[in-house]
């Protein structure tokens, strides 16, 4: 690894010829930023998925109402 001048937690790899962090508590608050943003988009979709879940119930639930005032 060769260090990149003016910058001290980048070093570039002479194989790939690519540039990486090398400031491994860095990486690791990324990594752990990373995680609880996927955890909260997961939450969210489950928060979604439960409300159409409740809108359908609601929807059957009308029809049935509808049907028994109805006298069906």
């Amino acid at each position: 690894m060769y260090k990149l001048e003016g910058h001290s937690d980048l070093a570039r790899d002479p194989k790939t010829n690519s540039i990486l962090n090398v400031n491994t508590t860095e990486y690791e608050q990324y990594v752990a930023r990373r995680s609880v943003k996927n955890e909260e988009i997961e939450k969210s979709q489950n928060v979604e998925q439960e409300l159409a879940d409740l809108k359908s119930e609601m929807n059957e639930i009308k029809s049935l109402l509808k049907e028994l005032v109805n006298g069906n």
